[in-house]
């Protein structure tokens, strides 16, 4: 059973509340929903009644980020070289993890405010762990690297990158693919 389309008024007040959040995470601001519609010129119910929580509006306005970095796993499970595949897959999501602010504590949250986002988590951990299956299987990745590992490993260098506050997003993430690829280098069996 799908959800009926909103009427037109009603999807453009959701429009408005994604995108004034949309610049409070991009701005850092905290995302607190009363704000939000007193920012979009919205009532407050309104904005409860699209997005009952801040996580749900947050998840909301992290959703082309994610839907994007699951492209990049499906088209990554298609490279025919596992060590190319792996490689490239990470290098995406460290420039999502660097260049959308939304991303990193929607990956983080232990719990889903929207069934979507977990259906979207769940696939891309999915789509991970077989690449790195293959990874391992074509012996071009170090046999004692473990899943476990590398979402550390992937927030130490978001990290390293994110306390560089002088560079803007797109220079962090240049940077953070800069580490990634010192990592992957020892990381790699060539």
């Amino acid at each position: 059973m799908s959800t009926p389309p909103l009427r037109k008024d009603a999807a453009q007040n959701r429009q408005r509340i994604i995108e004034v959040a949309r610049r409070y995470v991009d701005d850092g601001r905290l995302l607190q929903l009363n704000d939000v519609a007193r920012t979009a010129s919205i009532g407050v119910a309104t904005v409860y009644r699209h997005f009952p929580t801040p996580e749900a509006l947050l998840e909301t306005v992290a959703l082309p980020a994610v839907e994007k970095l699951l492209r990049r796993a499906e088209r990554a499970l298609a490279e025919d070289d596992p060590w190319t595949a792996l490689r490239d897959f990470l290098a995406a999501a460290i420039e999502v993890l660097l260049t959308d602010p939304a991303v990193p504590p929607v990956f983080a949250a232990g719990t889903d405010a929207l069934e979507h986002t977990g259906d979207l988590k769940r696939r891309l951990v999915t789509a991970f762990a077989e690449l790195l299956a293959r990874a391992h299987a074509a012996g071009v990745i170090d046999s004692g690297v473990a899943e476990s590992d590398m979402t550390p490993l992937l927030c130490g260098i978001a990290y390293a990158a994110n306390i560089q506050s002088a560079l803007d997003p797109t220079e962090r993430a240049t940077l953070g693919l800069r580490y990634l690829d010192l990592l992957l280098t020892g990381l790699h069996r060539p």
